[in-house]
């Protein structure tokens, strides 16, 4: 069998070179997590206490991917120029990356189950409680987890491509190297967090659930269901994005 690390990460790049949407993406990132990784269970602990395991997914879970397709600059520098509206190019790519994610995540499966290796995955959004609006499978805690990232002041996962974007992940019963292990120190990428040098995030909330001691999370979805409202031809574009579109949307902090 050949190796699948490179085998996914290609398959990654190919979906999204061939990706028949508006939208536009700088290039996607790939890592891989063991699935017996202790920080899995910690998110029961720091996250959520139903949060799954990979086990819960596919019982004979030995490994996680996670991916992240970032938002071409222009469609970062659109919402950026609105100081409260959100721009249609946002919402756009939110709703055409959500759809192609579960796209991606789909193909992979029967791709990779032609070759004798079982995969599961979660939806690309709206797989949270609408009561605490916590996601029992975080795709931002998978990356983190992954090595992709760190989380910044605006609860969002910073990579090295910056936070403006979309994450995917899969589950696996194949063993893969994982590209962070546990112990693995993490590199701080947010200014605010690092040196307390930006708080363009908490600024830029348009409704100002963004805040130094945290995130009001019902003041946030009941400004995306009024964004969603808004753009209801687009979908479900229950987005904003405002606080992805300082200095981090393309770049962590060095």
């Amino acid at each position: 069998m050949i190796r699948l690390e490179p085998f996914i990460a290609a398959f990654v790049q190919r979906e999204v070179d061939r990706a028949d949407t508006e939208t536009r993406y700088r290039p996607p990132l790939v890592g891989f997590a063991d699935a017996a990784d202790p920080r899995f269970l910690q998110l029961r602990e720091v996250a959520e206490p139903t949060h799954l395991l990979p086990g819960d997914l596919l019982p004979a879970a030995r490994s996680v991917v996670s991916f992240f397709l970032p938002f071409a600059e222009e469609i970062v520098k659109a919402n950026r120029a609105q100081p409260r509206e959100v721009a249609c190019q946002w919402a756009l790519a939110y709703v055409e990356t959500n759809a192609l994610i579960n796209r991606i995540a789909q193909r992979l499966i029967t791709s990779l189950a032609e070759r004798g290796v079982q995969a599961a995955a979660e939806p690309a959004t709206h797989n949270w409680d609408p009561v605490t609006l916590i996601s029992r499978w975080s795709h931002k805690s998978v990356a983190a987890i992954a090595g992709l990232g760190s989380f910044g002041l605006h609860h969002m996962l910073i990579t090295d491509a910056g936070c403006a974007g979309r994450f995917g992940s899969l589950v696996l019963d194949a063993a893969l190297e994982p590209t962070s292990a546990p112990g693995t120190a993490v590199r701080e990428r947010c200014r605010y967090l690092r040196d307390g040098s930006c708080m363009i995030c908490v600024q830029r909330c348009p409704v100002g659930a963004l805040t130094e001691k945290g995130l009001d999370k019902r003041r946030c979805y009941e400004w995306l269901l009024q964004v969603a409202d808004r753009f209801r031809q687009l979908g479900l574009a229950d987005v904003c994005g405002k606080c992805a579109t300082g200095p981090c949307a393309f770049e962590s902090a060095v």
